[in-house]
Parts: C-alpha cells; structure tokens; sequence
C-alpha cells in the first residue's frame, strides 16, 4: 500500500483523506511529526480514538469471562437474564433473555443503567438484531400485590427463559437464581457490568419496559408515566397525591410517604 504524502495535502485535504481511510502505523508517525499543529492535531485525535477502541475491546472481552468458562465446561447455549421495573410504584417488573452468538462485540454494550435513553435505543436494535434468540415477559402488578417483587420479577424472568426460540444449556443472572430452572445456572451479583449477556438482557428489559410505560400513560393520562416511567419521583407522588392510585399501581408499595404514619399507627 502506497504511503500518502500528507506534508504535501492541506490540514483540510488530510481530514477529508483520513475519513475515507485510516492511517497506517507509518503514516500516523509522520502526521504525529508534521510541522502544522492541524496536522498533529489530527494524529493525536486518531491515536486517542484507538486508545479508546483499545480499552473498549478490553472492556467488552472481560464481559464475555463467565460465558467463556461456561463454554469451557461445555456448556454451548448460554443466555443472559435481567430485569427492570423492581423498584417502581407502577407498572409490571419486565424480564428479558437473550442469547449472544459466540464472542458477540458490540461496543457500547453495558448495564442499562450506565447508558444514555438515546444509546439503549441504538443497543436494543443492535442486539435484537444480532441476538440468536431473545424474549421478554412480565410479572404483573397483581402478581407484585399478591405475591411480593422478588416473587414476580422471578416469575418474570422464568417465562423469559421458557419463551426463548433456543433452549439454553446455561443461564447467567444478575444476582438472583430460579428455583424451579432445570438447567444449570450462576447468579452474579452486579451481573449486569459484570457479564455481557446479562447486560444484553438488561438493556431489552429496560427498554422493553419503558415503552410499555409510555402507553401505560395514554391509557392513564395524567399520573406522568411517560416521563418518569412509574418510579418514585415527586411528579409521580403528587399525582398519586391528586388523582389516587390507579389500576396500574402496586397496591402493597408506599403510595405516598404519609402512608409510614398509618402503617404505624395500625402496628400499635
């Protein structure tokens, strides 16, 4: 490959080179030693963004450590389960399964609560892509009320799992286990930074979630669900506050703080 001559080109003609081909080693020492402060400019901004690939790809390779020991043990089918939703006073817990092909690299890719709304969007599209299956399903508000959250986020992610095109051999969590999951698994806590088909599995669930909080809103207008997705915020109390409870919230929370004092007094 023939080197490109950039002490001859423009700062301007360089730029519009180096967008249409990266330079090469040999290249990006003469650029770094140019004379122009553009030009070096240039050379500084390409090593910077390979420094980043660089730790990125590192980043991502730790991810996939459980489910190369997975596959080391000879396991082969290996899905990642999570869920969102567990903390809010509205709506369902979401869980989702997702199975990666093998050495999946998407960079990016972390637990849905390190990444941007704007970036989980562009992840859920990547992954449901790329995913060799995935699936979601729900634990009901009733289930929350009649049973407890852990029950229902359990239940959640159990018919996930059974929902899945491709039965897994292995599945990794985040934090929890099933009890009633034939197939062998490892719960991790902090799973979703640790484990990258957990985080796939985050990134569906949450997104998943948040849309159908968004159409929870239309149906429920008024309580703010589309902006604050049925979490705890003072928006969210003030409705409660205004408007009561409605058929999308979980009874068995603390609708609204005042309800401590209640409580209390029912205890004595």
């Amino acid at each position: 490959m023939k080197l490109r001559n950039f002490a001859k080109m423009t700062v301007e003609k360089i730029s519009c080179s180096l967008s249409e081909a990266a330079p090469n080693g040999e290249e990006l020492i003469r650029l770094s030693a140019d004379r122009r402060t553009g030009a070096r400019r240039l050379a500084e901004r390409y090593l910077a963004r390979g420094e980043r690939e660089r730790r990125e790809s590192e980043r991502i390779s730790a991810m996939l450590s459980y489910e190369r020991a997975a596959r080391g043990n000879g396991f082969i089918t290996i899905a990642g389960v999570d869920e969102a939703g567990r903390g809010p006073l509205a709506g369902p817990v979401v869980a989702a399964a997702v199975i990666l092909p093998e050495n999946y690299y998407l960079p990016g890719l972390n637990d849905s609560k390190k990444v941007s709304p704007a970036k989980r969007g562009e992840l859920y599209l990547a992954i449901t892509k790329a995913a060799r299956a995935w699936s979601v399903a729900v634990g009901e508000v009733a289930e929350i009320d009649n049973y407890n959250i852990l029950i229902a986020s359990k239940l959640a992610m159990g018919r996930a799992l059974a929902s899945l095109a491709v039965a897994p051999d292995f599945v990794l969590l985040d934090a929890l286990e099933l009890e009633e999951l034939s197939v062998y698994q490892l719960g991790i806590i902090g799973g979703d930074s640790l484990s990258l088909s957990i985080a796939a599995a985050s990134i569906i669930a949450k997104v998943t979630r948040d849309r159908w909080m968004c159409e929870i809103d239309k149906l429920f207008p008024g309580y703010g669900f589309a902006v604050h997705k049925g979490y705890p915020t003072a928006l969210h109390r003030q409705a409660i506050a205004k408007l009561g409870p409605c058929p999308m919230h979980r009874k068995s929370f603390l609708l609204l703080p005042e309800e401590k004092d209640e409580i209390a007094r029912e205890k004595r």
